[in-house]
């Protein structure tokens, strides 16, 4: 093999004496003159050890250590309101400086001018959507991050137009910095609304009154840091604010609504409630300059006395809504001032709620002082009598819809003689929880007549009983909504008459719990009114059987919703709903009815075609399986089991 091959100037080769001259480039071949070639492409290495940073690179430039002056002049000249919303992601310091930034404060992007279409596509993606973007955050996610996220996210559309925080007692990452970049972010803020916010002060709100001049509705409640000088600002710089709402804010005083009616000129709706610091010196500021312009005020649970009222009555002469509650230093004499004042002349909606200083005099002159009240209201007022009611029904003789709830010193000769002095215009009485009311034997008029009236609701009068509906039945010819709940007293006797003598058509019956209704009077309603009954309630009516399905589902054509909860339908009753090609109903509910079982859910199922929302809560009869069943038959229908 050595003669073969011989080795012996291995150490020539080796010692490069193969090339005359190594360094000579013209002696390697030029693919590009000499031949083709083709090479496969080559994989970059791997690097399986460990990348380590060395000390030269780590001491390399970074935009991070640039002070927040330059990143704010760098990032108000970004072209966009896209770009902008790119660099918040990058950390929370870039974030927080990018809402700190202010519309103002944007440098316009350069355009060429010899491209004027250029110019508007770019003017159209900033231009403003007058705020019709709103947002509602609530418990932990009310933070200042958030609010800055939505700061920017939202500049380049406009804007939020409605914002809504409603904190607890585990929001603590909410601060004034929220508000103020809610201020650069959205000048077309219209309308604010703070609830339990302890972290919110006096500079979050002057933020808000110096960035968002646009403000026409605040509300404020449960925000013991706010003072004075908080809503003073936004009075100041908000002139078209038109709504203020401020509740338990205990360091509101009268200094704020001297402000609001000094410098708001569009002033229109004020509530105030709970504020311990706010007396009549306020009140009488804010009536005397922004009087001519209110047209809805409520006052409750507040330290003022009669003199509040009387500027009320004298200064209110766009007043149209006056809610008045908890007012507990306000005598009769206040309400009767208020009522003489002659200047509640377009006032109509009363609302008069647990004051103490309401009586029969007061009241009566406030009717007489209203000509065009057409609600009057009056709840837990002790000192109200049978006459009082019956004069406000004289008084006011544009009085279309009165509502009495806890007022115990009313007796049925007082409901009657509502009915009996009212006119031609009352269309709603409504008698709630008046435990003076009783069935008594009393003279009355057979020539008096209600025409007008609609709509009759006796709740929780356990007094109320047979005798008194039947000469409802003479009286009440026209009634389409009748709410009797709650009339444990009450029994067939006592309703068919009223059923039989309405001419009008009943639309919406209410019969819950009213225990000692039977069959007779279902059957009663769906003959005479089964072609305009749309709602009948007999939820509790435990007398109540199929029998009364069965008629339901011969004579209510246009029958709507049903309840028969806790009632003793059994499955033939809901067999009888079923088969009735007529019956069209979209809510039914026969919860606690136990009776029911697995029969019934086939026939459900049925009627869940049209359904949009069933309850057969507490129906031990059914079976969790069946239940299963029926929630996937009828995915659409909303079911409470």
């Amino acid at each position: 093999m050595s003669e073969v091959f011989d080795f012996s100037d291995v150490g020539a080769f080796r010692s490069g004496s193969f090339l005359p001259n190594p360094k000579d480039s013209s002696l390697f071949l030029s693919p590009a003159n000499l031949v083709d070639l083709y090479l496969l492409p080559r994989k970059r290495s791997r690097v399986c050890a460990p990348f380590v940073i060395s000390e030269e690179a780590k001491q390399q430039p970074s935009i991070e250590v640039l002070p927040d002056e330059c990143l704010f002049e760098v990032f108000r000249r970004l072209p966009g309101g896209t770009e902008r919303s790119a660099c918040a992601c990058v950390s929370k310091r870039w974030l927080m400086l990018l809402s700190s930034i202010t519309r103002e404060e944007v440098c316009a992007p350069q355009v060429n001018q010899s491209k004027p279409q250029e110019a508007d596509e770019i003017r159209s993606d900033e231009e403003e959507s007058n705020g019709y973007l709103s947002r509602c955050l609530e418990g932990k996610k009310a933070t200042d991050v958030r609010l800055a996220s939505i700061a920017v996210g939202t500049a380049n559309r406009g804007g939020l137009g409605k914002l809504s925080i409603r904190g607890s007692a585990s929001t603590r990452g909410l601060t004034n910095l929220g508000l103020k970049a809610i201020s650069c972010g959205s000048p077309s803020l219209r309308a604010l609304s703070l609830w339990n916010l302890s972290s919110i002060s006096d500079e979050g709100l002057s933020d808000v009154a110096n960035g968002c001049r646009s403000l026409e509705k605040i509300n404020l409640c449960n925000c013991p840091s706010v003072t004075d000088k908080g809503l003073t600002a936004i009075a100041m710089n908000c002139p078209n604010l038109m709504s203020v709402t401020v509740e338990s804010c205990s360091k509101i005083s009268n200094e704020t609504l001297q402000a609001l009616g000094r410098f708001c000129p569009n002033l229109k709706c004020v509530s105030i409630k709970n504020c311990p610091l706010v007396g009549d010196q306020g009140i009488a500021s804010l009536f005397t300059s922004a009087g001519h312009n209110l047209t809805k005020t409520k006052l409750e649970s507040l330290n003022i006395t009669d003199v509040s009222l009387a500027v009320i009555g004298h200064y209110g002469r766009e007043m149209t809504d006056l809610s008045l509650v908890d007012l507990q230093n306000v005598n009769e004499r206040g309400f009767w001032v208020m009522g003489k004042g002659q200047g509640l002349q377009k006032l109509r909606s009363l609302c008069v709620t647990a004051c103490q200083g309401a009586s029969d005099l007061g009241l009566g002159a406030v009717g007489e002082g209203c000509p065009n009240l057409k609600l009057f209201a009056i709840r837990k007022c002790l000192r109200i009598s049978d006459n009082g009611v019956v004069s406000i029904a004289n008084a006011a003789g544009s009085l279309e819809s009165l509502q009495i709830e806890e007022c115990h010193m009313i007796t049925q000769r007082g409901f009657f003689g509502i009915l009996a002095n009212c006119g031609e215009k009352l269309k709603a009485l409504a008698l709630a929880n008046c435990l003076g009311i009783r069935d008594m034997n009393f003279g009355f008029p057979l020539t008096s007549h209600c025409d007008s009236l609609r709509s009759l609701t006796i709740r929780n009068c356990p007094g109320f009983g047979d005798s008194g509906l039947c000469l409802l039945a003479r009286i009440c010819p026209k009634l389409t909504h009748v709410d009797l709940s709650g009339l444990e007293s009450i029994t067939d006797a006592g309703i068919v008459p009223l059923v039989q003598s309405s001419e009008a058509g009943l639309v919406k019956v209410n019969l819950s719990k009213c225990v000692n209704l039977s069959d007779k009077s279902v059957s009663a309603i769906s003959k005479f009114h089964g072609e305009t009954l749309e709602i009948l309630n007999l939820d509790g009516c435990r007398r109540v059987t199929d029998t009364s399905l069965i008629e339901i589902a011969r004579n209510c054509l246009s029958l709507s919703e049903l309840d028969v909860s806790q009632s003793a339908i059994t499955d033939y009753g809901v067999t009888a709903l079923a088969v009735a090609k007529q019956i069209n109903l979209q809510i039914l509910s026969v919860a606690g009815c136990s009776l029911i079982t697995d029969k019934s859910v086939p026939f459900l199922m049925a009627l869940g075609k049209t359904l949009v929302g069933m309850n057969i809560q507490r129906c031990r009869g059914i079976s969790f399986d069946a239940t299963s069943n029926l929630l996937d038959q009828l995915w659409r229908c909303d079911i409470l089991y």
